[in-house]
């Protein structure tokens, strides 16, 4: 949880913002009508005609660290996305080289001097940001470069994948300073388990990419940089021929079917689920695609 300085990239927020809503319209509520507490310079929205977009932290001078700015910036983005039903992936990124520093030094100096409540009220934000995250329909991927810390590797855990570049350092160390990754463990159990997840939270040690690999953390090591663009393709384009609302509804009856435990009831929801599935608009014109030899008209 370091708030060093780095150089400062040429990127344009207002530019980046308006480029991606000519682009496709998905990106527009967000430049249009931003939330009161919601600062659009602290992240750049990207998107293509294709159901691609990608988040950018846009914090680089300070390794992209949290504030609550930020915190309320990626909240406003991610429930944007949860209208986007012709989104398949969603890749977020650090400017800069580096995905997050994790607390800002300034905003934990501030913090330290709140109340309990006050600081009960702060910690919500960042809750409510990972839960709009992991609710978002589109397939969701982290790519980390340099060090995703603290809350930087909370954003990586509510992600539904994550590659790392080699060389990439991730730690959960709040212990070291006294505190704990509290709003950030659903998550985080979530990806590595219960007993890897003790023993990352009561070291608090910092880890590389392998590791966070070994964990589940992440899913693959790319080999540097320069292979970002290549996975991004190769994964863009596996999911070319997946219907969007398919997604979103696959992904959300993984979250139903992990919180569940499988008896009558869940087994009557699951059959409902297919069911709609079958009458639905996508699953009538994929099952005649089908039949007919042909690409479904998403895939086009």
């Amino acid at each position: 949880m370091t708030d060093a300085n780095s150089p400062q990239t040429d990127l344009n927020a207002s530019d980046a913002a308006n480029a991606a809503a000519d682009a496709n319209p998905i990106a527009q509520p967000l430049v249009i009508d931003p939330a009161p507490d919601a600062n659009t310079d602290l992240v750049l929205i990207e998107s293509t005609t294709d159901g691609v977009v990608f988040v950018t932290i846009n914090r680089p001078a300070k390794k992209n660290a949290f504030n609550a700015e930020t915190i309320a910036a990626l909240h406003e983005a991610f429930l944007t996305l949860h209208g986007a039903d012709t989104v398949r992936v969603v890749f977020i990124r650090g400017a800069g080289g580096t995905f997050s520093a994790g607390a800002d030094l300034s905003w934990m100096r501030s913090a330290a001097d709140w109340s309990e409540s006050d600081n009960r009220d702060d910690a919500m934000g960042l809750a409510k940001m990972l839960k709009a995250l992991h609710d978002v329909p589109a397939l969701t991927v982290a790519v980390v470069e340099g060090a995703a810390m603290g809350g930087g590797a909370g954003i990586v855990a509510a992600c539904d994948m994550a590659v790392g570049v080699d060389g990439a350092k991730f730690a959960f160390s709040e212990v070291k300073l006294g505190l704990i990754p509290a709003t950030i463990a659903p998550y985080v159990v979530e990806a590595v388990g219960a007993r890897r997840a003790r023993a990352l939270f009561l070291t608090g040690n910092t880890f590389d990419a392998d590791y966070a690999a070994h964990l589940g953390l992440i899913d693959m090591v790319l080999p540097d940089t320069a292979s970002i663009d290549a996975f991004v393709s190769m994964l863009t384009e596996s999911l070319a021929g997946s219907a969007p609302r398919a997604m979103g509804d696959a992904k959300a009856l993984v979250h139903h079917v992990a919180a569940h435990k499988l008896d009558n009831s869940l087994m009557e929801d699951t059959a409902k689920r297919i069911a709609r599935a079958r009458v639905s608009e996508e699953g009538q014109e994929g099952v005649r695609a089908f039949l007919e030899k042909r690409k479904p008209v998403w895939a086009v």
